[in-house]
């Protein structure tokens, strides 16, 4: 059996590190906001070549408090994909604001630039750039967008560590980027984190405030904040992995080149541009019978999955918030996506089987 994602193999290269590490956590006694969060700030801020990173409690909690920060007047439109993940919307909802979804382009699965222009008025305010699966959105349309518009850019990077487009990371190009390190993630923790990176003082200093209760110096609250603190030990097990990044991207760069080159046409295989420098959070496929390849490939010893089966628009959450939606491109990307295995713990000769198998369908 071939698992799509393991774990506890993917994070057992980092064991005995973390270890070590974590009698000296004990011994100090500093759990919250001290020496393993203030460096991983540093860290991740290096790492991406931006000036500030401020460790929170999730991904989404990160865009929540990004999107908050603003002040913007209730019902502020938000645009983003009609293809991301639930939490990409939730947040834009829990922050008071309107979500405005646009269709995705089919070859990127990334908001089409050519919809966002159609949905902007009076009260659109922010375009939410979720970079799905790895790769980046168009940021040069994007970012000249926001600038002809005066719109804020905010960046989800749930999916894009370490991927960059024209040589710049994700989340450096907007007001605020903001990451989640679930334990799935290429930079994933061993429990739920997050972080919003910036390059305004301004924005880093709002972050700090946010997410400690309005507080950055003890017992004096400026804002009405909330409890959104980086964890300690996850913020310790990330400076660990994250000196591992550039490695962990290669090897699933690699795994995707094996996929490139062996699968058979009949599956539409992810597209590749000039300017992108992809990370394959997941490797997507289209198949028109998804589902039937979906099990074939699981009673072959291969485990798959659908990032994601259902649009955001028909969750039952979110029935109010978008009437009579029709998006096709949309539509037709969930009915038709499959994740396939991609991911530390898989070998090149894992992936050349997969490839040997899912060719015979």
């Amino acid at each position: 059996m071939i698992d799509y994602e393991n774990l506890s193999l993917t994070n057992n290269i980092y064991k005995k590190f973390f270890l070590l590490k974590l009698q000296s956590f004990f011994n100090k006694g500093n759990y919250i906001l001290s020496n393993n969060v203030r460096t991983f700030e540093k860290n991740f801020s290096k790492y991406l070549k931006v000036s500030y990173c401020t460790g929170v409690a999730n991904g989404l909690e990160a865009l929540i408090i990004a999107l908050e920060s603003l002040n913007l007047p209730k019902d502020s439109e938000v645009i983003v994909a009609a293809n991301t993940y639930y939490a990409s919307v939730l947040a834009i909802i829990k922050a008071g604001l309107k979500p405005v979804l646009v269709e995705p382009e089919i070859d990127t699965y990334n908001i089409d630039c050519k919809e966002i222009i159609k949905k902007i008025n009076k009260n659109t305010k922010i375009i939410l750039a979720v970079h799905l699966y790895g790769k980046v959105c168009n940021m040069d349309h994007i970012k000249q967008i926001c600038i002809d518009k005066k719109l804020f850019l905010i960046e989800d990077c749930a999916q894009s560590h370490g991927a960059k487009f024209k040589n710049q990371h994700s989340g450096t190009f907007g007001d605020f980027g903001c990451f989640s390190f679930y334990p799935t993630k290429n930079l994933g923790a061993l429990g739920d984190a997050g972080a919003v990176v910036t390059n305004k003082k301004e924005n880093d200093r709002n972050m700090r405030l946010m997410r400690n209760y309005g507080s950055i110096e003890r017992y004096n609250n400026e804002i009405i904040g909330s409890n959104s603190r980086l964890d300690e030990i996850q913020a310790l097990f990330l400076n660990i992995k994250l000196k591992y990044l550039n490695k962990i991207n290669k090897h699933k760069r690699n795994l995707a080149d094996i996929y490139y080159n062996n699968l058979k046409d009949y599956f539409i295989k992810p597209k590749l541009k000039n300017d992108y420098y992809d990370v394959y959070y997941a490797y997507v496929i289209r198949c028109d019978k998804r589902d039937l390849l979906k099990e074939f490939l699981r009673k072959n010893g291969i485990l798959t999955d659908i990032h994601y089966p259902k649009p955001l628009y028909r969750q039952k959450a979110l029935k109010n918030y978008f009437k009579d939606p029709k998006f096709p491109i949309t539509d037709k990307i969930h009915e038709t996506i499959l994740s396939l295995p991609i991911s530390v713990m898989h070998s090149k000769k894992m992936i050349e089987k997969i490839c040997k198998i899912i060719n015979r369908f």
